[in-house]
Order: structure tokens, then sequence, then C-alpha cells
């Protein structure tokens, strides 16, 4: 093979130098991905640099009010370096923007030279350098946020639970490499097996990233560790809600949650609500039966009151339970999803399996919302009885 490559014409070996080259840089992208991928990036990165642009004053020229606006945005890609980074990146614009220089030498006899010089280059050298550094530090955050991911995902349930005459099915995508999204389907045998019941919960913390990760982490461990005593459920959201409290600095990192707790021989189901978006219980016949009996999100308030909702699932009905990432994911005319629209797709696949519709259901998000950035982590678990 090596031989035929050196036989090659230089023409022909150029080319695929150049084709393999430029498949290492776009991972085999075709164009038009590659444009939707970095209008996506684009976006997300005026989303993060123009936050408080709404705050100027209004100024009574376009003139003024474009040059207000690119002074704070100049201002708020500045300060989010290091002080002796932000000089390095003064240095080389400077040198950029102000390029020409000259320098005169007079020799003993009297002669003069002028030598001209061009700083481009040097501006260009230090803005490189600025680059670098500011690639290495995203390599290693890279890395520590892969390795938290990692750890992340052992925390969720891997393949559905197997509970016969039922189905259940469940998906999350963060809006960051980590997720303040949780949902679990946790066995809680009874004493005898026709006593066994299911717990179902998702929950959403306040906040994204690292922050909301770590308090996910700390909600699942009180969750298992409540879920295996025999309490009910009020109980086991009221420990929850307590130890939420003791790590949610003041009631600002609250969590809300929704936790149902299934008997599979009955279809009954007890639930509490707790501040989370309304979960939809969607009957064979087409009706649809809001969830949202419970109380205020658990990590506000230590001795919060919980009421305990009740409801029966029948063959054919499903129950949607979802965070706001789902119901508000936006498209580029800023118009929200909405819950009108997931309950439209249920309606449409309720003949299927769970994990078929919520195939769909992410496909379908996927079109609507386009090359707009995802500005929240969405999760979606789906329950059929058969």
């Amino acid at each position: 093979m090596a031989s035929l490559n050196q036989t090659a014409p230089p023409q022909s070996r150029l080319k695929d130098r150049v084709r393999q080259f430029w498949y290492r840089v776009s991972e085999g992208l075709a164009f038009d991905q590659l444009w939707s991928q970095f209008e996506k990036d684009a976006r997300s990165s005026y989303r993060l640099y123009s936050v408080g642009l709404d705050n100027l004053e209004a100024q009574p020229s376009r003139i003024r009010r474009g040059r207000q606006i690119a002074t704070a945005l100049f201002w708020a890609i500045l300060e989010k370096l290091t002080p002796a980074r932000r000089v390095l990146l003064l240095a080389a614009l400077i040198l950029l923007f102000f390029p020409a220089g000259s320098s005169s030498y007079t020799d003993n006899a009297g002669h003069s030279e002028i030598h001209e010089f061009d700083l481009h280059v040097l501006g260009g050298v230090i803005m490189f350098v600025v680059l670098l550094l500011e690639l290495a530090d995203r390599v290693v955050m890279k890395r520590d946020l892969e390795i938290a991911k990692d750890i992340q995902a052992w925390l969720l349930p891997g393949a559905p639970l197997q509970i016969p005459g039922y189905q259940i099915a469940y998906a999350t995508r963060p809006a960051n490499t980590v997720a303040g999204d949780y949902y679990d389907v946790i066995l809680r045998p009874g004493r005898e097996r026709s006593e066994d019941r299911i717990l179902f919960v998702v929950a959403d913390v306040a906040g994204k990233s690292i922050p909301a990760a770590m308090l996910m982490a700390t909600f699942q461990a009180s969750l298992r560790t409540l879920s295996t005593s025999g309490i009910a459920l009020a109980e086991l959201v009221a420990g929850v809600n307590r130890y939420a409290c003791s790590n949610s600095q003041g009631g600002v990192r609250f969590t809300t949650a929704f936790f149902a707790e299934l008997d599979p021989a009955t279809g009954n189901v007890v639930y509490i609500n707790a501040g989370h978006n309304v979960p939809i219980l969607r009957k064979t016949s087409g009706a649809v039966e809001r969830l949202e009996t419970g109380g205020v999100p658990v990590g506000i308030f230590a001795d919060a009151l919980y009421q305990v909702g009740t409801t029966r699932l029948e063959g054919g009905d499903w129950v949607v339970i979802f965070t706001d990432g789902v119901v508000e994911a936006v498209n580029a005319k800023d118009e929200e999803y909405g819950e009108a629209e997931l309950i439209r797709q249920v309606d449409r696949g309720s003949g299927s399996a769970p994990a078929d519709l919520l195939r769909t259901l992410l496909v379908e998000l996927d079109r609507y919302v386009g090359n707009t950035p995802q500005h929240d982590d969405i999760t979606c678990l789906l329950l059929k009885r058969t």
C-alpha cells in the first residue's frame, strides 16, 4: 500500500493529505453541520457575554447605542480573563491596530539609516499565546468535567426496571457537561411480594452545572438512604426536605421534585409534587389529569408540610414527568415549546411503547429548537400501564 502511495502523482498525494487534514479538523462533518455548530456556539457565547446589556442606559441615537453595546461586550470579554492575560490581550490589540514603527541610526561618518518594522507579527504572536493559555485551562476543565459527568452517570439508573404490566422510559440531556436534573426508579420491597412498591422521582435543582450537580448528588444520597426504610411517602419527602434544607444555603439552592409511589398490583398511585412542573396523567380516553397536589420545593422550609395526592392507573394510561427544560425550550423566535405541544405528541404516540414515544419527543424537540442553544437541562420520564 505504501509503495502505491509513493508511486502516486504528487498532485494526488497532496489532495490526499489535504483531505486527511480536513477530515481530522472537521471530524467528517459536512459544511452545513459545521455552520450549524458554529451558529449554536456563537449564540451561546453571546448569551454568556451579553449578561447585563438590558440594563444599559437608553441612548438617543443608534450609533451611541451601538458604541455602548460594543464597549460593554469588550469589558465583559476582558473581565473573563485573569489580570495578566488582560494586559497581554490589550498589548496584542495595540500592536495589531498600530503596527507601523521605525528607528533611525547614524554612524560615525554621519550616514543615517532608517529601519521600518511591522508589529503585526508580534501582536499576532501575543494573541496566540493568550489563546494557548485559555485553551490549556479549557482542556483541564473539560477533563475534570468529563470525570464529573461519569460520576453523575453512575448515580442515575441504568436499564429501566422491569415491572410486569408496565413499561418505563427515561432520558436526560444536560445543558452543560453535568446537570442539576435527577430521575430515579426505586423498588421498595414489602414484607410480601404483593406489598412491593415502586418509587418514581424526577427532580430539578435550582441552577446549572457543577453547583447544581453537587446538590443533585446529595439529594440522591438522602433519597436512596430514606427509601430503604419502610416509611410512608409523606415521611420520606419530609426527611429529604430536612436534609436538603441543611445544604441549601438558606433556601437559595432549593430543589423542585415529584415523588410518586406505585402499587403495581392495583395501579394505585400516591404522590407528592414539591413545587415541580405538574406531571401529566393521560387517560386511555384522552382526558388529561394533572398531578399537582403537594407543597413547596424541598430545601426551603425545614418544617414544610406536604399534602399527598392519589390517583389510579388503568390499562393504556400514561404518566409523563418532565423538567422545565422540556416545555421551556425555545426556538430562534424565542417561542417556548410548551405543555400543549407535549400533550399533542403524547396523544399521537399513545399507542406506542414509552421508549419509542420518548425518542419521538426528543426528535421533535430538536426540530423545534433548531440551532438555538439549550438553556436548561432536559429530563423526561414516561410510564405506561399496558
